[in-house]
């Protein structure tokens, strides 16, 4: 577990799907992710300071090599703010773990004043769609209840990689967390969960579910475009968020995109 002391409001950073391969020059429907993936750098460079944490909510490498990963932990030390990172259905979690060894960045627990994020892994070696397997069902259910107890603890925040809100396009019906209503059995029984925040779906969402504020975050590189039935990409550009989160609970977020930058993408392709 970690335990940060911050200045209030806690000034967070979500940098998600950033599909990084270990030869940097590597791309995916034609994007350079490691090119998208220092632009989008470069934006936080411009417009943030202060960060306390950031959160890597999965699909860190396409091709799960130490070194995606290791040019991750590389290039995100530039920001000078600490990392925790959880596996995305294109990760190894074993490789992530082993880059991550003598460091905190595969913590799971962090408490930041008042407030208790839990890194949730709800990756399945060779599969697309995520599930909870009930290591993770369990953390969850001890870590939220801990949490309810300590009178330290005002307010949670749940961190995942896979969506569990069913997504928006009739070809994400399948790739979601497919156990995601034993996620929210466990979730709504909590008085302190305020937020969850994830990936997977490269989109910018913000709505409540079940009473608990939802977030997803774009891509730092190819964007999927909403409210289609068959797989396509949006053309906007890549980005992360913003959140930062108030001792009384309140959490204001922003999602920011790189401007002004154009990216070679296959807008034809049919999947990937």
């Amino acid at each position: 577990m970690t335990t940060l002391k911050t200045d209030n409001p806690i000034q967070l950073i979500q940098i998600t799907d950033t599909h990084l391969y270990g030869n940097p020059s590597g791309t995916l429907l034609k994007m350079n992710t490691h090119y998208s993936f220092e632009q989008v750098l470069n934006v936080v460079k411009q417009k943030e300071s202060g960060i306390d944490l950031i959160l890597a909510t999965g699909d860190i490498a396409q091709d799960a090599t130490e070194a995606a990963y290791k040019h991750f932990a590389e290039n995100i030390a530039e920001l000078e703010a600490p990392f925790r990172w959880i596996p995305g259905n294109h990760d190894s979690a074993r490789v992530m773990s082993e880059v991550a060894n003598g460091t905190s960045a595969s913590d799971k627990t962090i408490r930041v004043n008042n407030w208790q994020i839990l890194m949730l892994d709800t990756s399945i070696e060779g599969q697309v769609h995520g599930m909870l397997e009930q290591s993770e069902l369990d953390f969850l259910a001890d870590g939220l209840t801990a949490a309810d107890k300590d009178e330290a603890i005002d307010h949670c925040l749940v961190c995942l990689h896979h969506n569990p809100v069913k997504g928006n396009a009739g070809w994400m019906k399948d790739i979601g967390l497919h156990n995601k209503n034993k996620f929210w059995e466990i979730g709504k029984q909590s008085a302190k969960l305020k937020c969850i925040v994830y990936g997977h779906i490269h989109q910018d969402l913000d709505f409540e579910h079940e009473g608990i504020r939802c977030m997803c975050t774009p891509s730092t590189c190819i964007q999927f475009k909403p409210n289609v039935v068959n797989f396509a990409l949006d053309q906007v550009n890549p980005g992360y968020r913003t959140l930062r989160l108030h001792e009384d609970g309140t959490i204001d977020s922003e999602v920011h995109r790189v401007e002004g930058k154009s990216f070679e993408v296959d807008f034809s392709s049919g999947g990937y």
